[in-house]
């Protein structure tokens, strides 16, 4: 199943179901980030066919096909947390990596917009724990795409003693994991918006942009392009 299959399949939900979840549990109503429908669109609530056992208390409910789906209250509530945690850093202390190619563009372009920087692609060992290599950096926190596949970046965090926020998938492996943010840390269009409303938000909680403003760029110059 492609992407975009994936992505329609997974998000169809009920009226029902899209009320809950502007709702707490006693029946207020939240305001989210972005509306409900730009979550949807954007298939940040498709999890995978598995979950670990961590990740079980994110999930909203699983699809009959056995798809789990994760709670959009729950990934909204992360990302403010998550923001809020990042903006008490220097911008150039924050380090976010990438090993997964989708994840390339928006890690890129959220250390662009913050001032903080970023390494997409492959990881070199001792970034973080060998202070006699050339590439040696000294960062204050750690934002990572994908726990499963930026383990020697999370493992060097850890070493050192750096805190690690992660976006995690259903099936993640949360070890080392400071602070999960739950998502699709997988599609295109999934981690353009989280990386674009995490960068919205940690702007919003350093005072750079008002409490509704919004980022000078839109969400497309977060997505990667599909090369054929």
């Amino acid at each position: 199943m492609s992407e975009e299959e994936k992505h329609e399949k997974g998000s169809e939900l009920t009226e029902q179901e899209k009320q809950e979840l502007q709702k707490t549990e006693k029946g207020a109503i939240i305001e989210l980030l972005v509306s409900l429908e730009t979550y949807l669109s954007a298939g940040v609530h498709i999890g995978t066919h598995t979950c670990s056992k961590y990740m079980e208390r994110f999930v909203y409910r699983v699809r009959p096909e056995g798809l789990y789906v994760l709670d959009i209250r729950k990934i909204d509530e992360r990302l403010r947390i998550a923001a809020k945690f990042l903006a008490r850093f220097q911008p150039e202390s924050v380090l976010v990596v990438a090993s997964r190619p989708y994840a390339y563009v928006p890690v890129q372009k959220f250390a662009e917009v913050t001032r903080s920087k970023a390494i997409v692609g492959r990881f070199v060992p001792g970034t973080l724990s060998n202070p006699y290599l050339p590439s040696h950096i000294e960062p204050e926190v750690l934002l990572v795409s994908d726990p499963r596949t930026d383990t020697q970046a999370i493992t060097e965090a850890s070493d050192v003693g750096i805190p690690v926020v992660a976006f995690a998938d259903t099936d993640a492996k949360i070890d080392y994991v400071d602070l999960v943010i739950p998502a699709n840390n997988k599609g295109r269009k999934s981690l353009a918006l989280l990386y674009w409303i995490l960068a919205r938000q940690v702007l919003r909680e350093r005072k750079e942009l008002p409490p509704d403003g919004d980022l000078p760029v839109s969400v497309n110059e977060f997505e990667a392009r599909l090369t054929t």
